[in-house]
């Protein structure tokens, strides 16, 4: 099957990695609540690696429900400030299992490779001393999304299917 050209396939990685970021930080900053819409469904994967997969600071998190706890009640208020980030097609040509995905030629059945770094303050922002960090993500088409063909309010396109996180310094 083919996949998109490069113009398509470096503008919808672009598009999809800058909305990505905008977002996901800003829900770690002010809506930790909703954290959990940003994951892919739990699954296991043929090998029995359970999805989404997420690491912090080497610590395996066993669900996004988790994650989205640990930002509610264990991690003190903090504030992400992204410094740069940079995004890679990994699979031109990603279909979920049981979805139709999109026309190939849309460029929206990619697997995206999306590295973060940047700043982060836990706790008052004003006296907490920032901490850098790293992190990255492998992102993938919503199958939600997918079947309904068409920006739906509220819908992610993309969703973390793996995710690591590191401070440091």
């Amino acid at each position: 099957m083919d996949g998109p050209d490069n113009v398509t396939a470096i503008k919808v990685s672009t598009n999809a990695s800058q909305y990505f970021v905008d977002s996901y930080y800003v829900a770690l900053n002010q809506r930790p609540n909703t954290i959990a819409s940003f994951y892919v469904d739990q699954a296991s994967m043929p090998d029995g690696k359970s999805l989404p997969s997420i690491s912090l600071n080497g610590t395996q998190i066993r669900t996004a429900a988790a994650m989205q706890t640990m930002f509610e009640q264990q991690i003190p208020q903090s504030h992400y400030e992204v410094q740069c980030y940079d995004c890679h097609v990994v699979n031109p040509n990603y279909i979920m299992e049981g979805t139709q995905g999109w026309p190939a030629k849309t460029g929206k059945n990619m697997t995206i490779l999306v590295a973060v770094s940047g700043y982060v303050k836990y706790g008052n922002p004003k006296e907490a001393k920032p901490r850098a960090f790293s992190e990255s993500f492998i992102l993938v088409p919503n199958p939600t999304a997918a079947v309904s063909k068409q920006r739906v309010k509220n819908i992610k396109e993309w969703l973390i299917q793996t995710q690591t996180f590191r401070i440091v310094v």
